[in-house]
């Protein structure tokens, strides 16, 4: 059972340690545990291996039984598009607004710190500004982002070859970057009870009855982290963009504070829609309004392509094993598999409930300059797009890992 704690700390070196490490803390305010070697991975293989002795983990949404009919969605493989004509339940798959409070549900925090932008709210802590709001409408879409990236990955929390007996080992830690509202890192918490999991982020969002082995706290982790070196057994960050613009100090600084056969994991929606069979149709909104939000993040200096760049970048530092894995996640409820449909109904609901405002007001009126009215239009024929079932669009979830060598 959860059990309460006071609500996240502004400082690591703060924090008192926990009790199941006596070692002496180092000038950073942390303690290191025993350094483990890891397995190593194919590089060539495009996928990861699939992990026998990894329990999945309920995503919370009903994805179809394990007879019906799936398919994979990462590589080359093609989404098979519904056959919706024959179907007189397909209607109730896509976006109904009286059936959108049904997914929008969970951990909500009341923000703290943060300023007011047209009507949502920013926050106002770290080195740069961060395009995303962190007011109780975005908290809402972190966590259904949550569930749809387990559905996606098939019910994992991560996709890294790190064997699970290191996690489930006392003493390991665990890194989560721009943790959120902390729902991944206390998912972690309670699959991995001996685990140490840290989550960090610039805004205070997160709750306060959490797993006992779950800790948060307050930073920007563009600043030098406070940990000391070889300190953390795995580090994860998911859906940063706008919030890193220099990712190779991001990448190193990972690299410095794993043990040795540690292991990183680096993922996000590239947001340029795609499709495999010529279904968007021509003067798109949704190929407009993605055009405009690659604009700002480019002016931003958060470039939305960065994770292409991530495998090198990784590399660079001197990690091993280093592989992209790439997820086609579709836009709407139109794929026949039944998961990926719950997937694409998901993102559907979350666009149509003020996704594409999230993320692309604050960068549209104050680094374009724009007016509320003109975007709201682009936004409206993308919406018109992503509820029509004969529009089969997708992105691209892009998802790095790799190990520090034993």
């Amino acid at each position: 059972m959860d059990q309460p704690r006071e609500g996240p700390s502004p400082k690591a070196a703060d924090r008192p340690h926990p009790p199941h490490d006596a070692s002496t803390p180092g000038p950073s305010g942390h303690h290191v545990g025993p350094s483990r070697d890891a397995p190593t991975s194919s590089e060539a293989d495009p996928k990861p291996e699939p992990h026998a002795d990894q329990a999945p983990v309920d995503s919370g949404v009903d994805a179809g039984s394990a007879s019906e009919y799936d398919q994979e969605n990462s590589g080359d493989h093609l989404l098979e598009a519904h056959n919706h004509t024959d179907d007189d339940n397909f209607s109730d798959e896509g976006y109904d607004g009286s059936d959108a409070s049904s997914f929008l549900s969970s951990i909500l925090s009341e923000v703290r710190r943060g300023v007011e932008i047209e009507g949502r709210q920013y926050a106002s802590y770290g080195k740069h500004d961060y395009g995303m709001p962190m007011d109780d409408k975005e908290l809402d879409r972190q966590d259904l982002q949550h569930h749809k990236y387990n559905l996606l990955l098939n019910d994992k929390l991560h996709v890294t070859p790190i064997p699970e007996e290191r996690l489930q080992e006392s003493g390991s830690r665990v890194l989560d970057l721009g943790t959120g509202t902390g729902i991944w890192a206390m998912d972690m918490a309670d699959k991995y009870p001996n685990a140490e999991i840290i989550g960090v982020d610039i805004a205070p969002t997160q709750p306060n009855f959490v797993p006992p082995n779950c800790i948060f706290e307050i930073d920007d982790v563009e600043e030098d982290w406070p940990y000391r070196p070889a300190h953390f057994d795995f580090i994860h960050g998911r859906d940063l963009m706008t919030a890193v613009r220099d990712w190779p100090k991001l990448i190193s600084q990972a690299y410095t504070h794993l043990k040795p056969g540690g292991w990183i994991q680096l993922a996000s929606t590239i947001p340029g829609a795609l499709t495999d069979d010529d279904t968007i149709p021509p003067n798109s909104g949704y190929v407009e309004s993605g055009r405009l939000y690659f604009e700002m993040a480019e002016k931003m200096g958060a470039p939305l392509d960065a994770p292409r760049q991530w495998s090198t970048q990784m590399q660079d530092a001197g990690f091993t094993n280093v592989k992209d894995v790439v997820y086609k996640l579709p836009m709407g409820a139109w794929p026949r598999s039944k998961r990926l449909r719950t997937v694409g109904k998901l993102e559907q609901v979350m666009i149509l409930d003020g996704g594409f405002e999230a993320y692309m007001l604050r960068g549209y009126t104050q680094i374009l300059g724009g007016r509320v009215e003109d975007l709201q239009i682009v936004l409206a024929l993308a919406r018109r797009e992503i509820k029509d079932p004969n529009v089969h669009t997708y992105v691209q979830f892009h998802v790095t890992y790799g190990m520090k060598p034993a």
